[in-house]
């Protein structure tokens, strides 16, 4: 039998044990292990030691108690990412990336390095500090700290470390970001929807997720991804109210998409809120590979997030730092980012449009991407777009609870013309009958 397999005196001991033999696939996915007494009688040790190593497992997410269902060995973790398909022939539709030839490129010429930064400096530039502080004042207007993290999933991942336990509940939009998924599941928490209509997040499904013990929601204000829904002032206010009566939750905004939205920032953090964080990533409106995001919280937060960077980074550099600034600074700036912004909401207002002149359901009127409802097995659609020369994402990957078959199909085309835009939309219709025919 599997438990005689298992060896060891102390917590570590045991764990270890379990680990060899699942990585050995004597232990399966799915595979229940001995009670805590079955075992700690075998081994002839304490209950609490066996309880000790089970938790250790768990942590690793090596196993997950399902109750009076046991301790069950757990499936390896699937994640996805943005940007999948570098390599391949067909039409990319799933990349989620913006255009590259509307990020405005820094003249690093422009930019002043000569002063280097040591160890034992502010952690923040001065010329950053002074830009970032007047935009977020206007967001938040109340007291709050600035951090700086190397990208938005970086901020997502030392709130959570530096606030939540694991096994903790996360309250998530679903369908969701998939790097926020992936933060959530691989950090050990446990992540609980929240279903969205056109005007945001539901005030119902924010309830059940705080009565299901959310100690933290993540909530995109504008330009969903991958929906495209914006909340509405109405719905903002709902939620405020909602979150008003449970001070103990951290409200985290992710609003990637902010220079470059055409949807005003509605706020779901309530006045005077004690936990609470405001991130703006850079990467839609500067580029990706800036790795930098901008961070407004209240003050125990941000303490909170320095414990969490000293002991890794230590500090972003201030080398990207000053040439954020100085791209931002740049007088030729707002003009590239109202031509970006601009441009991204045409090519959707136009693919929305042909959609449904064919009869297809879209949501969502901002961003990057077009969420089409297919009414039909979402990857059956995939296979048959590919058919016909375009790579498309299906829906089921930005869903909890992964599904692959679900009935949406995600469009990143704003790289494409009029005449391209207008095969798009045809081959798609064909590929939903297809898909429904099948």
């Amino acid at each position: 039998m599997t438990e005689t397999a298992i060896k060891g005196s102390t917590a570590h001991e045991i764990a270890d044990s379990i680990r060899v033999l699942i990585a050995a696939g004597t232990l399966a996915p799915g595979a229940g292990l001995p009670t805590v007494r079955a075992l700690a009688d075998l081994l002839g040790v304490n209950r609490n030691t066996v309880a000790a190593a089970y938790r250790a497992l768990a942590r690793a997410g090596a196993v997950e108690s399902r109750g009076r269902g046991g301790t069950v060995v757990t499936e390896p973790l699937r994640t996805e990412e943005e940007g999948f398909a570098a390599e391949t022939v067909l039409r990319d539709l799933g990349s989620g990336n913006p255009d590259p030839d509307l990020l405005p490129l820094p003249v690093l010429a422009e930019v002043d390095l000569r002063t280097p930064a040591l160890y034992g400096d502010a952690l923040i530039d001065e010329g950053l500090r002074t830009w970032a502080t007047s935009w977020l004042a206007e967001a938040q207007p109340g007291p709050f700290e600035l951090s700086v993290t190397s990208g938005a999933v970086d901020a997502l991942e030392r709130l959570l470390v530096a606030s939540l336990a694991h096994g903790d509940v996360v309250g998530l939009e679903d369908p969701c970001f998939l790097s926020s998924i992936n933060v959530v599941k691989l950090g050990g928490y446990r992540p609980v929807g929240i279903p969205l209509d056109e005007e945001g997040i539901t005030v119902a499904g924010l309830r059940a997720a705080i009565d299901a013990g959310a100690r933290t929601v993540v909530c995109t204000p504008r330009a969903h991804n991958p929906t495209g829904i914006s909340l509405s002032a109405a719905r903002a206010a709902e939620l405020r109210a909602v979150f008003a009566e449970a001070p103990h939750v951290l409200v985290i905004e992710d609003d990637h998409y902010s220079l470059l939205s055409r949807r005003p920032y509605h706020s779901v953090i309530p006045e005077g809120h004690p936990r609470w964080a405001l991130v703006r990533s850079m990467s839609k409106f500067l580029g990706p590979d800036l790795r930098l995001a901008l961070l407004a919280s209240d003050a125990d937060t941000a303490a909170q997030l320095r414990t969490r960077l000293s002991p890794g980074k230590t500090w972003v550099s201030r080398i990207l730092q000053r040439v954020a600034v100085g791209m931002l600074d740049h007088p030729d700036t707002p003009a590239a980012l109202e031509r970006a912004g601009a441009h991204y909401a045409e090519r959707g207002d136009t693919l929305r449009a042909l959609l449904r002149d064919r009869g297809i359901t879209v949501r969502g009127d901002d961003g990057l991407n077009v969420w089409v409802e297919c009414a039909a097995d979402g990857r059956a659609v995939s296979e048959a777009m590919m058919r016909r020369g375009w790579l498309v994402r299906t829906g089921g990957g930005f869903l909890l609870e992964t599904d692959e078959a679900a009935p949406q199909v995600r469009l990143t085309a704003h790289t494409l013309d009029d005449a391209e835009l207008g095969t798009l939309a045809d081959d798609l219709q064909a590929a939903i009958a297809d898909a429904r025919r099948r």
